[in-house]
């Protein structure tokens, strides 16, 4: 759903240099157990930077003395991923997390109450320490529906290009249609159909804030998401405006939907990819754009870079270096041309590895990387490499260089673009002017480009607007943002009317 300076598979953000990521697993209370057991339910704060993860382990022991768990990630909304190599030698504590390709090692404590460790991912190391709980934390999200809902919503199924299928829900409003229609696009990263991010759902509380006002909504899984197949690795924003256009020509086949009124609404990469979908069909009533881009990807992720690093670290001069050091690799990056992949991977990863190591000690505590020591060449280097491997990956390539003006400058359709004015992915003052300039040029005589006062990329009312916050505010969207959007779509004829 973000533009990172790292794309990741849970469509959280990083602007360091190195991202952490963990996921998840189910909450279970734990009972007493002895003190040499790791058996029970722990918790623990991982800390990298400005973010701080609050993580669930459940640990069961079997029969056989065999121990297997469960991780959970509460504020990254992850769960389910199954832990492997569980140990205990002694006091020393070890497994690891397959899915995530991490791994801890601690000590249990005499009393066997808590665990201190180390966190270990793409090249980094960070402490964490659990203590037993019978309590473990949750996430309070008041927006999200539940039932009896006033609306009937259908599991569907629909085909895209050869070898994909999406699977989706559409929620249909009471009473009798034919209905308006929106298709809800996600930002980047393999999205489930809710756009699952940091313990929010956003395209479920969209959908249930629309379909109640009477607008028809189909969300979807991503190719290679959810119940969705197909290669997500491979694909770029191309092949996701593909997808995009199968789910607007189900909607408007759909019984009860008024073909003529079905709209799209794309949020950051999906921001970009509904313009790409409506410059080449006639028949979209209307676009949304929820802090879509307005220049190209590598621009935005020069300044989102500098503007994270200064809202979590405080500091102007390593904002202005980590804008200059974007700059430098991007530029690379949109130079290669033809280059070998293999050899430009290479290059890139002495690019990065010379940087990393280039960090004093003080900014790599404000970036939440691990402090220099004899082992860390070897981790910043692997960490630099998986980093170059991500950069060089089409998606990535395709989005630093596609320019979304042409796309927005042919459209016919009616178009509302907000940003949230502490945006800090997508920043309004980059961006905002650009939507406007293009939309100006375009055919549409009916747009609008606003700036949402207190609003951050998710849309959510924030302090400052870092990433580092998403989890921690409960309002998933803010219902500023939610009657704009819903009066805005309210108000639009259908094509031809």
């Amino acid at each position: 759903m973000s533009f990172p300076t790292v794309r990741t598979g849970s469509g959280a953000l990083g602007v360091a240099l190195v991202v952490v990521l963990i996921a998840a697993v189910p909450i279970l209370a734990g009972d007493a157990v002895p003190a040499d057991s790791l058996a029970g339910t722990w918790q623990g704060t991982l800390e990298a930077g400005a973010a701080r993860l609050r993580v669930v382990l459940h640990v069961e022991r079997g029969e056989d003395g065999a121990y297997a768990g469960t991780l959970d990630s509460i504020d990254q909304g992850a769960t389910g991923l199954e832990l492997a190599d569980i140990r205990l030698e002694g006091r020393e504590v070890s497994f690891a997390l397959p899915a995530a390709r991490a791994s801890y090692r601690g000590a249990l404590a005499e009393d066997g109450a808590s665990i201190a460790g180390t966190w270990s991912q793409g090249g980094m190391e960070l402490p964490l320490e659990f203590e037993r709980t019978d309590a473990p934390p949750t996430l309070d999200r008041p927006q999200e529906p539940r039932g009896p809902l006033p609306y009937a919503a259908e599991e569907v199924t629909f085909a895209s290009v050869p070898g994909v299928t999406l699977a989706g829900t559409l929620t249909i409003p009471a009473g009798e249609g034919p209905h308006p229609a929106v298709v809800l696009i996600s930002g980047s990263g393999p999205q489930d159909r809710d756009e699952t991010v940091f313990g929010h759902r956003p395209f479920l509380v969209l959908a249930d804030a629309l379909t109640r006002r009477g607008v028809a909504v189909l969300r979807y899984d991503d190719r290679g998401a959810g119940r969705s197949t197909g290669d997500h690795a491979s694909a770029t924003s191309e092949d996701f405006a593909r997808d995009a256009e199968a789910a607007f020509d189900f909607v408007r086949n759909h019984e009860g939907i008024d073909p003529k009124r079905v709209g799209l609404v794309g949020h950051s990469e999906g921001g970009l990819i509904a313009p790409m979908v409506a410059a080449r069909r006639a028949d979209v009533a209307f676009v949304v754009l929820l802090a879509g881009p307005g220049v190209p990807g590598a621009e935005i992720l020069v300044e989102q870079s500098a503007r994270i690093t200064l809202a979590t670290t405080g500091s102007a001069e390593l904002a202005a270096k980590n804008r200059a050091f974007q700059r430098e690799i991007l530029d690379y990056v949109l130079s290669l041309g033809e280059t070998p992949h293999d050899e430009a991977v290479d290059e890139l990863t002495r690019r990065l590895t010379a940087r990393l190591a280039s960090l004093s000690a003080e900014e790599r505590r404000a970036l939440g990387l691990p402090e220099a020591d004899d082992s860390a060449g070897e981790r910043v280097r692997a960490a630099a490499r998986a980093q170059a491997e991500q950069l060089l990956s089409p998606w990535f390539r395709f989005f630093l260089a596609y320019d979304p003006a042409p796309a927005l400058r042919s459209l016919h359709c009616p178009v509302l673009a907000v940003i949230g004015s502490k945006d800090l992915q997508v920043p309004p003052d980059q961006n905002l002017p650009a939507l406007a300039a293009a939309l100006a040029a375009a055919p549409t005589d009916d747009w609008t480009v606003a700036k949402l006062p207190g609003l951050n990329h998710l849309l959510q009312p924030a302090a400052t607007g870092a990433p580092g916050e998403y989890a921690q505010i409960e309002q998933t969207i803010a219902p500023t943002a939610l009657e704009r959007i819903g009066a805005w779509i309210a108000g639009r004829p259908g094509r031809g009317d």
